[in-house]
């Protein structure tokens, strides 16, 4: 996969399941949720996503079944079990109770619990006193639930036949890491396909990974990713000959600018949608390798001039989300930004979204309207939704 926009064939999504049923007022920030969703309502829209992508053409892969595909392999159930136990939450005694239980449940019961976590009135009961158990609130989270899942653009990012496991940074998102790692190494469809780049030691979300062109690579950092996170994604892309320019594009590190995905994505092989406040306001490090083979640095310079010389265009068309500050501020928090394009032109956007949807149109992109009024409310979009695996050149 070498562009944003290239016709889309293979996607990964998740299907939003029991984790976020354990979204409460009480723990929906620390699980980065801004609101506690209606669960069949966001059903039924991420059903009605995926049934547009369908329409399309586009081979949908849903990651509960990916995942639990993959720990049918032992190898995959003993690696599950331990990213599920953790020794400094539960102490050696519970720990040990829960490894011993979870070794023991099939595929699907591991799934379930490494994707929507494990209370302490739900452990195995256990013989002897627990300090840990009775210190806690019954329904306190000993296996944490994983409701980002739903953001499968953030876990992991494709670039040519390679697979980037995301090294995540917030704390509610780590254990992600862990699930992805499973699919990619375990499952059949991926097995022997996928070479993959483990997870950086330094931080980096796939929603700052942008393939703005073949060779091109605009890597947000800011909140989620860090300048090293993206120096260490530029010189693995570098050495195995994916890309001749990476762009590090610093964002303001805030919850409404999180990932660049949220201020700007590709809508057309030269046409970018993006927050108003922001196109005059990006700028980019411009990465690539000398004649010697050592990295090199120029910049900063303005984003868009910086990515229309990589890609070797005379300009990046840009649409705006709106000319009003307003809705432009209103539409890029409701992921006016944030579409995916399934083909160059053609693009998955939120039906809210009416100014952004009317301007992109006016450009000539033709926009699927989808509801999102659940699916919204851990701050994610269509592309935030997505993981795209193949998609067809454009050459």
């Amino acid at each position: 996969m070498e562009s944003e926009v290239g016709p889309l064939r293979s996607v990964l999504l998740h299907r939003p399941g029991a984790e976020l049923k354990r979204l409460t007022p009480r723990n929906n920030d620390q699980l980065l949720f801004d609101s506690i969703p209606w669960v069949d309502r966001a059903q039924e829209e991420h059903d009605a996503f995926a049934e547009v992508l369908r329409g399309r053409g586009v081979e949908v892969l849903l990651l509960p079944e990916l995942l639990r595909s993959a720990l049918d392999d032992p190898r995959a159930h003993a690696a599950g079990v331990h990213a599920a136990v953790d020794d400094r939450r539960l102490g050696a005694e519970l720990a040990d109770v829960l490894r011993s239980h979870l070794s023991s449940v099939d595929s699907v019961a591991l799934a379930e619990v490494l994707m929507a976590g494990m209370t302490f009135e739900e452990l195995p009961a256990a013989e002897g006193a627990s300090l840990v158990r009775k210190m806690n609130h019954p329904r306190d989270f000993a296996v944490d639930p994983l409701p980002n899942l739903l953001f499968t653009r953030d876990s992991s990012a494709w670039i040519a036949d390679r697979v980037a496991i995301s090294s995540l940074t917030m704390p509610a998102r780590r254990r992600e890491t862990a699930v992805l790692d499973l699919v990619y190494a375990y499952h059949p469809r991926f097995r022997q396909a996928a070479r993959a780049y483990g997870a950086h030691s330094a931080p980096i979300e796939g929603g700052d990974v942008m393939l703005l062109a073949p060779g091109v690579v605009a890597i947000g950092v800011g909140e989620r990713t860090s300048a090293a996170g993206a120096e260490s994604l530029a010189r693995s892309v570098f050495a195995d000959n994916l890309a001749h320019t990476v762009l590090a594009v610093p964002i303001e590190q805030s919850r409404a600018t999180m990932h660049l995905d949220t201020v700007c994505t590709m809508v057309n092989t030269d046409a970018v949608v993006m927050y108003p406040l922001a196109r005059d306001s990006l700028v980019a490090y411009t990465l690539y390798t000398g004649d010697d083979g050592a990295l090199r640095v120029d910049g900063p310079e303005p984003f868009l001039t910086a990515a229309a010389k990589a890609m070797d265009i005379d300009r990046l068309r840009v649409i705006d989300t709106g000319l009003d500050p307003v809705t432009a501020e209103r539409e890029q928090w409701d992921d006016g930004n944030n579409t995916l394009a399934v083909a160059p032109g053609v693009v998955v956007g939120y039906e809210r979204n009416v100014e952004t949807n009317e301007r992109l149109e006016a450009a000539g992109i033709e926009v699927l309207r989808i509801a999102g009024s659940e699916l919204g409310s851990g701050r994610g979009g269509p592309r935030c939704m997505s993981c795209p695996v193949v998609r067809d050149s454009l050459r």
